[in-house]
């Protein structure tokens, strides 16, 4: 099997992916970070020395097939289309579009590549919501008419050395991170599971600010955004950004006409399937409780190799099973930025106390036009300021003195680099 090149662009997270492309028959050959001395200390971590840069620019001409962008979690979209425009294949992390105009921009630009465009979403690959995927596609839960997603990861604010690693300075993209923008763990694997759409998003926000900590470093009060879709199939979804509530849980229900199935919340992999009396299929019962299992010969011993549960290993698996095969990733640039416009107009949904927006139908020119200008964002772009709040109080400002500590613990972190 022909080793496809591929390049990484960001190594926080960029180098996760090194054993799940080596597995895929991938072959790292270049690297792009701003800092050299980390690119110098992953380069060990491969069989062959990849060439390394600092600037994207000339990276991204390298000799390669396919760029993972693993960049900041606002900035895919820009270097996403630089990519394209070179005709290479483009792993995004996520969300794709960081606003609506770069959503724009993101999908011409794909349609006139000869290069594939995938979001690297690893979420709908977890071991549960393959099980639940697999269950539905056997159709004996019916049609799909309602599910949920809840992407549950609350923190320690006072776990000094997490919290500096994630929120490195004031002006950070997760310190003003939304509770809605980070949506395609909930949103992406029921979209995936049913093939619903979402067409229509409202949200409205929980706020309870973390006054429990000692250090507090984000603008955002609210603790969680419960996000409803109105789905082109007539279902409809609840989701959650990224929340943090309750105990962490990663958790997903389908509900279809004759049954349901969901992953049980704090169980190691188990899953709930239940039906109606009178449309329980042969060989089940009225409810089934088990434990979710790979279905595929070897899958155990690669999953187990890679990350998130061994979820990266199948996101690269079909990243690079599209390229080989010449087959448009299900994970496409329509896809993706419909799941980024859920996250960014039920941001402003939940501004708005839950007025409802439609999603843009970004295969269609003119629902492009209207969106085409449109760069709102709660968050710091190239030291620009945020022009919409991110928080659903407006003028929320942390506690000064929580804050302050904040302030304290960075300062204290780059002297100790001088």
């Amino acid at each position: 099997m022909k080793k496809i090149k591929i390049g990484i662009f960001g190594l926080g997270r960029g180098t996760s992916f090194f054993k799940s492309a080596m597995l895929n028959d991938g072959e790292i050959v270049a690297f792009c970070d701003k800092d050299a001395a980390l690119m110098e200390r992953e380069a060990k971590n491969l069989p062959d020395t990849p060439a390394m840069y600092t600037n994207f620019d000339e990276f991204i001409e390298h000799d390669m097939d396919a760029v993972v962008l693993c960049n900041y979690f606002t900035e895919h979209a820009p270097y996403a289309v630089k990519a394209l425009e070179r005709n290479v294949h483009v792993l995004c992390e996520c969300i794709s579009n960081g606003t609506m105009a770069e959503g724009v921009e993101l999908v011409r630009a794909a349609e006139k590549s000869s290069a594939y465009f995938m979001l690297a979403e690893n979420y709908p690959f977890m071991i549960f919501n393959q099980e639940i995927k697999r269950v539905y596609d056997e159709g004996t839960l019916g049609k799909a008419i309602y599910a949920e997603g809840e992407y549950n990861h609350p923190f320690n604010g006072d776990d000094k050395e997490s919290h500096l690693r994630w929120h490195p300075y004031p002006q950070h993209w997760r310190n003003y991170l939304t509770r809605t923008y980070y949506i395609t763990h909930s949103l992406a694997p029921l979209m995936y599971v049913t093939g619903a759409t979402p067409v229509r998003v409202t949200a409205m926000p929980a706020f309870e600010p973390f006054n429990e900590f000692e250090h507090i470093s984000s603008m955002v009060g609210d603790r969680v955004a419960i996000i409803t879709c109105l789905n082109d199939d007539n279902s409809v979804f609840k989701v959650t950004g990224c929340a943090a509530l309750g105990a962490a849980s990663n958790s997903y229900r389908v509900c279809g006409t004759k049954g349901q199935i969901e992953n049980m919340r704090g169980t190691d992999n188990r899953m709930m399937l239940r039906y109606n009396g009178w449309d329980v299929p042969e060989g089940k019962q009225n409810s089934n409780e088990y434990k979710a299992e790979w279905q595929a010969e070897g899958d155990a011993s690669m999953a187990a190799q890679a990350g998130h549960g061994g979820a990266d290993f199948f996101v690269m698996r079909e990243f690079l099973s599209c390229i080989r095969e010449g087959r448009k990733p299900v994970f496409d640039e329509y896809f993706s930025t419909t799941c980024s416009s859920v996250g960014i107009l039920g941001h402003r949904s939940m501004l708005e106390k839950g007025v409802p927006y439609d999603i843009p139908d970004f295969h269609r020119e003119e629902d492009r036009v209207k969106y085409e200008n449109d760069r709102l964002t709660p968050f710091y772009v190239n030291g620009e300021a945020p022009t919409l709040p991110c928080c659903s109080v407006p003028d929320f400002k942390p506690d000064p003195v929580r804050y302050q500590n904040y302030l304290d613990w960075v300062e204290e972190k780059q002297k100790s680099k001088e």
